[in-house]
């Protein structure tokens, strides 16, 4: 590439952050009606009363867990990472199905946003960043409350705050994915489904290794389970080479389901 074309490739960088930017801002001038912050709310006791009723309920019959460097933990700090990193889903998809659908099929907010110059990827771009600025109010108070409950220390908990971005970020591609493929509301029972099934079976409230080896497998395929093990390696202090497998899975995902999304927008909205 010439140096010629370097400034042009800039400005094109910086238009297209720009209109990304500008639709993420107009979800958070949306977002100031008081019963969107109900809404948000309820997302995010959902895991934390998993947390408080399994986590420590149970907690108190299942005893200690050992982790992969021979440290013992309670329960409820093997537990409380796997709750983290299903708020991050949580938040992220809730943003990027229900509202990105309903937003597209019905409130043809995009029909009227692809008139000025942003493009359908740049919506998706937008609204990803918006998915995962939801997941990241969740994971920051939920962060707080590990602290606060002595589950893990102040200092992993701010290392852990990104990789619950990365699990946002993923999950947000997802789900404008599979909301672009989504026909009706009714389809979204089958989403909703699947991610309670993530929920209950990535490692969450049970080590993967104690499942039957073709569950095994299944398991380690899905997202949420590299997004359990990199929280969980960060919240304990447990890091060897296996967390850069699952910081590369979920990147990895996020590329290419934005681009999956972006492309069907683009059929979508410019048909």
């Amino acid at each position: 590439m010439s140096t010629l074309a370097l400034p042009t490739v800039a400005r094109r960088v910086e238009r297209r952050w720009a209109n990304s930017v500008a639709v993420a801002g107009r979800n958070a001038t949306a977002a100031r009606h008081f019963a969107y912050w109900w809404v948000l709310l309820s997302g995010f006791f959902e895991p934390l009363l998993y947390l408080l009723s399994i986590g420590i309920g149970v907690g108190q019959l299942v005893g200690d867990f050992r982790l992969a460097d021979g440290r013992i933990v309670t329960y409820p700090t093997f537990v409380a990472p796997a709750m983290l990193a299903a708020s991050a889903m949580n938040g992220a998809l809730a943003e990027s199905t229900f509202n990105f659908f309903g937003k597209m099929k019905y409130m043809k907010v995009y029909d009227a946003v692809i008139a000025t110059p942003v493009t359908p990827v740049e919506i998706a771009v937008g609204e990803l960043m918006w998915a995962m600025l939801r997941g990241a109010v969740y994971s920051a108070a939920f962060l707080g409350i590990m602290v606060w409950m002595d589950l893990t220390t102040a200092g992993w908990a701010l290392a852990a705050f990104p990789a619950t971005m990365v699990v946002g970020f993923a999950f947000g591609a997802v789900g404008m994915m599979l909301s672009t493929f989504v026909r009706s509301w009714q389809d979204f029972d089958y989403v909703m489904v699947a991610q309670f099934a993530l929920f209950l079976f990535s490692g969450t409230f049970a080590p993967v290794d104690s499942f039957p080896m073709v569950m095994r497998v299944l398991v380690e395929l899905t997202p949420l389970y590299h997004g359990v093990e990199v929280v969980r390696a960060l919240t304990t202090g447990v890091l060897d080479w296996t967390l850069a497998w699952h910081l590369a899975y979920l990147v990895a995902l996020t590329v290419l389901c934005l681009r999956v999304a972006g492309r069907r927008m683009n059929n979508l909205l410019c048909k």
